[in-house]
C-alpha cells in the first residue's frame, strides 16, 4: 500500500527551486532547514482575512497564500505537488496551487445549481480532482470531476446516492470514491441551517471511480438515523475509518468512530463513556498514522485529540487540546491545530481552520 509520508528539507527545497526559496523570509528559510515534515492548513490571520499556511511539524510559518474566502478542506496530489483548498459549505470556490512555489493559484467555481462541501480528493496519478457537492435543489449528493490536466476544468459528476455528502477520499489503487453522506439537507437560501434533523439518512458510499455506479452502501443502525456521517481516511490495509456527529441529545452516547471494508458491515469502536463524553458527541476531523498503526480524532466542542489502536480499538491517549480543529500524521502520532492558533502546542496569531493536509511525497508503507 502507498501512504503519505513526512518530506524531509532536502526533498522540499529541491522541489520548490531558488526563485521559492529565494521569495522567503529568513526566518521561514530558517523553519524549512529544521523541517522534518510540511503541512498545509487554512487560517484566519490577524487580521481578519484568511490564507492557506504552509507549516512545520513544529507550528513554524513558512508562507501564506491569499484566499478569496473562508477555507474547510484540503486535499494533495503527490505526484503533481497540487494542493486544494476548498470553500466552507455552502461556499463556491476552491483554489489550487503548488506550496513549493510562487505561481498564481487556479481558482475554479461549482456550477450554478451546485456548492462545494468542502472536502475532494485526487485520483492517485494526480490527473483528477474530485469534488464533494451538492445539488441543491434536487437533494442529492453529487461528486465533481476535474481535470486537473487542463486547468481543472470540470468533466462530469457522480451521484454520491445519498445527501449531504462531505468528506471523501480515494482508494489507493484509484478504483474507489469512498463517501461520507451525513444525511443532512441543507440549502444555500438557508446558509448552513440542517433542515431535516427529524429524517436523516446518514450513509457511507463505495463508488466506482471509473463509471460512477454504486458498488455499496452502508446506511447507519435506525436507532443512530442522527448520527451523522462525516469524515474519512484510509488505513494501511485500505480499511476506511470514519467519524461522525450526532445531532441528536445531548445526554445521549452515540459511537463516534467506526470502521469497515468493502464486503464488510460497519464496526464501531467501543470508546469509553467518559471518552466520549469528552468529544461532547462531536468528531470534527479525523485521520490515519499508518506506519503507527494509529487512528486520531478532534472534537473542537470537546476541546480534546485522542489517539486510537487501529488494531485493537483501545484508547491510547487523551489530550485536552482547546479548540481542537486539524489533524494529520507526523513521525510519531499526529500534528494537532486549534482555532486558538496552537500548532503541536505552538502558539501563532493565527487561527487555524478545521482541516491540515500533510504535503509530502509517496512512501512505501
Amino acid at each position: 500500500m502507498m501512504q503519505s509520508g513526512p518530506i524531509n528539507r532536502r526533498s522540499f527545497v529541491k522541489a520548490a527551486g531558488i526563485g521559492f526559496l529565494a521569495s522567503l523570509a529568513p526566518r521561514s528559510l530558517m523553519a524549512l532547514e529544521r523541517a522534518d515534515a510540511v503541512y498545509a492548513s487554512g487560517i484566519r490571520t490577524a487580521n481578519g482575512s484568511f490564507a492557506i499556511a504552509t507549516v512545520t511539524e513544529r507550528g513554524e510559518i513558512i508562507d501564506q497564500v491569499a484566499l478569496p474566502a473562508r477555507a474547510h478542506g484540503m486535499a494533495f496530489s503527490a505526484p503533481t505537488g497540487k494542493t486544494v483548498a476548498f470553500a466552507r459549505r455552502p461556499g463556491t470556490y476552491a483554489m489550487i496551487f503548488d506550496p513549493r512555489d510562487k505561481g498564481e493559484p487556479i481558482v475554479i467555481s461549482s456550477r450554478d445549481d451546485r456548492h462545494f462541501y468542502g472536502h475532494g480528493a485526487f485520483s492517485p496519478d494526480g490527473r483528477i480532482l474530485y469534488a464533494s457537492e451538492n445539488d441543491f435543489d434536487g437533494n442529492r449528493g453529487m461528486v465533481g470531476l476535474y481535470d486537473a490536466t487542463d486547468r481543472f476544468t470540470r468533466i462530469g459528476e457522480y451521484e454520491t446516492y445519498g445527501i449531504g455528502p462531505h468528506d471523501m477520499t480515494v482508494s489507493d489503487d484509484g478504483r474507489l470514491l469512498i463517501v461520507a453522506n451525513g444525511g443532512i439537507e441543507t440549502h444555500p437560501d438557508f446558509g448552513r441551517t440542517k433542515l431535516n434533523l427529524g429524517a436523516m439518512q446518514p450513509s457511507l458510499a463505495l463508488i466506482d471511480a471509473a463509471t460512477g455506479g454504486l458498488i455499496e452502501k452502508h446506511v447507519l443502525p435506525a436507532e443512530w438515523s442522527q448520527l451523522s456521517t462525516r469524515h474519512v481516511d484510509l488505513d494501511g490495509g485500505g480499511r476506511i475509518w470514519f467519524a461522525c456527529q450526532y445531532e441528536g441529545r445531548r445526554k445521549d452516547l452515540p459511537p463516534l468512530v467506526g470502521h469497515f471494508a468493502k464486503g464488510e458491515d460497519l464496526s464501531f469502536v467501543a470508546l469509553p463513556e467518559e471518552t466520549t463524553r469528552r468529544l461532547a458527541n462531536y468528531v470534527g476531523a479525523i485521520a490515519v498514522n499508518r506506519s503507527e498503526g494509529l487512528v486520531g480524532i478532534t472534537s473542537p466542542k470537546g476541546g480534546a485529540s485522542v489517539t486510537i489502536d487501529a488494531r485493537t480499538g483501545k484508547v491510547l491517549a487523551e489530550i485536552a487540546v482547546p479548540e481542537a480543529a486539524g489533524i494529520a500524521p507526523a513521525r510519531e502520532g499526529f500534528a494537532v491545530s486549534s482555532y486558538d492558533g496552537d500548532f503541536l502546542s505552538r502558539r501563532s496569531d493565527v487561527a487555524w481552520d478545521q482541516h491540515i493536509v500533510r504535503v509530502s511525497q509517496r512512501v512505501r508503507a
